[in-house]
């Protein structure tokens, strides 16, 4: 029977870190919800929770700065796949572009979380959560106003 040696001061490290993750994904996940956005209030904190967990799980089995980086190019690549999702084109033109981008700026909240650089995680969820909070209204003004599409 194989040794199950569980350390609760990991466990509560790890919890702390995943939190953050959730919390700062919450703004973006609101606001796309609220727009009924295809990606939401499951999908934002999800994605932000899944990159930070991949990269703590990287950085504890591959000490190794090449090996780690590996690990985040694989996360930035499937944060481009699941955003790839998003995007929707059709005879009016592309549409998801955001969500997409909005995904993966949630994994990137993720991977520095990850890395306890809060401060660059808080930057992207309230710039995040700016643009899309604000940005959509200009363009529809702009759109009105003869100026875009």
């Amino acid at each position: 029977m194989p040794n199950i040696d569980i350390d609760v001061s990991l466990i509560i490290h790890h919890f702390i870190h995943l939190s953050v993750a959730f919390v700062l994904a919450l703004p973006i996940a609101l606001n796309r919800e609220a727009k009924q956005s295809g990606a939401g209030l499951r999908t934002f904190p999800l994605v932000c929770i899944a990159s930070c967990a991949f990269m703590l799980v990287g950085m504890s089995v591959f000490p190794e700065p090449d090996a780690e980086a590996r690990v985040m190019y694989g996360i930035i690549t499937g944060m481009g796949f699941i955003g790839g999702g998003a995007v929707f084109k059709s005879e009016d033109g592309v549409s998801g572009t955001a969500t997409a981008a909005g995904i993966w700026n949630t994994g990137a909240i993720g991977v520095s979380v990850a890395y306890s650089r809060y401060e660059i995680a808080i930057v992207l969820s309230v710039i995040g959560f700016l643009i899309f909070q604000f940005a959509d209204p200009v363009k529809k003004k702009q759109r009105h106003d003869g100026k875009g599409k």
